[in-house]
């Protein structure tokens, strides 16, 4: 269930980093920043389980950060 949620806030960033660049940010960090804090609290178990809790919130912070950077790449390549 976590991925579809995931899968669905990297389309919804991608599209909004390319229609509204600047504005794409705030919603970016703010994903990224939730997610950071999933990962801090997963990190605070002991050991491997830390590693193994802590990892799906860091991958997923960093597909959101190249879904947005994805969604400004082309806007930018744009002529008008």
């Amino acid at each position: 269930m976590m991925v579809v949620g995931i899968v669905a806030v990297c389309v919804v960033l991608a599209v909004l980093a390319f229609l509204v660049p600047r504005l794409s940010r705030h919603p970016q960090r703010g994903t990224q920043r939730t997610l950071g804090v999933g990962s801090r609290a997963g990190g605070k178990a002991p050991g491997i389980l830390g590693r193994a809790f802590s990892k799906p919130f860091g991958s997923s912070s960093r597909a959101v950060g190249r879904s947005g950077s994805a969604g400004r790449r082309p806007r930018g390549r744009m002529p008008f």
